[in-house]
């Protein structure tokens, strides 16, 4: 999904996927990290925890997520993190300069994928770990089938570069990964709950705020867009639970390699 700029939506949304990732990433202390599209920075400083006395680097393209990372990060006195602006696709890396590379759902979205898996090759050492959590395809994620399934015809294919589902199909992803310099790699399927908040109205303004929907509802008349909101209120009230809030089921893969020894 393509959210708004919220610091702190995709920290309590994605809380059940963290596990996956920090069981796969296998960082170690002195380990030197690459943390790509870190958003407001709770990746970047799990990975911290477990590389330190290393070194975690988070970018993102987001300068308000960034200042929401840079906050957390100081209140929770780590020093071992740094933080850069920049897209990973031509963002300027030192050259062989990390043991691990991670990213939670921050890898969709590039406008040229090969270009970027190649950039962020170059930044890690032969043999260095790529670990990637990214959607499958719409049909199997819950939340994106009610989200079209209210806005009805309104409901757009995403754009190039703003598809969450970019990197859905295993086969092409590791073709892709592949001729970037990676080997080794492992498709993990993942299925868990994404929490969007206890709120009702809260979560209606922020769903309105996603990319895909937001366009949607523009291209309706002042009457369609009630209809279109009140349906999404109506499928947000259906997926509500007492103890989670607003819980839709998601499908992704978390997605292991290696950067290949060959240059």
């Amino acid at each position: 999904m393509s959210s708004p700029d919220c610091p702190d939506f995709y920290d309590a949304e994605l809380r059940a996927h963290h596990k996956h990732l920090r069981a796969a990433y296998g960082i170690s202390p002195r380990n030197e990290v690459l943390d790509i599209g870190c958003g407001a920075g709770l990746t970047t400083r799990e990975a911290a925890r477990a590389a330190a006395p290393g070194r975690v680097v988070g970018v993102d393209i987001s300068e308000r997520m960034l200042e929401r990372a840079r906050q957390s990060t100081a209140a929770e006195r780590f020093g071992n993190v740094v933080y850069q602006l920049g897209d990973a696709q031509t963002h300027q890396f030192a050259p062989d300069a990390f043991d691990v590379a991670i990213s939670r759902f921050g890898t969709m979205f590039f406008a040229d994928p090969a270009a970027a898996f190649a950039n962020i090759a170059t930044a890690l050492r032969p043999s260095a770990r790529l670990v990637l959590l990214v959607w499958q395809r719409s049909e199997d994620n819950e939340w994106a089938q009610a989200i079209d399934g209210a806005l009805g015809d309104a409901a757009q294919a995403p754009s190039p570069g703003a598809d969450p589902f970019s990197l859905s199909d295993a086969e092409a992803t590791a073709r892709l990964l592949e001729r970037a310099g990676f080997d080794g790699l492992r498709f993990e399927d993942v299925r868990e709950p994404v929490f969007y908040g206890h709120d009702i109205d809260d979560v209606l303004e922020t769903v309105r705020g996603f990319q895909g929907t937001s366009a949607a509802l523009a291209t309706l008349s002042g009457d369609e867009t009630d209809r279109a909101v009140e349906r999404l209120r109506e499928v947000l009230a259906v997926h509500y639970r007492a103890e989670h809030g607003v819980v839709f089921d998601s499908r992704s893969w978390l997605i292991t390699a290696r950067r290949s020894l060959r240059r």
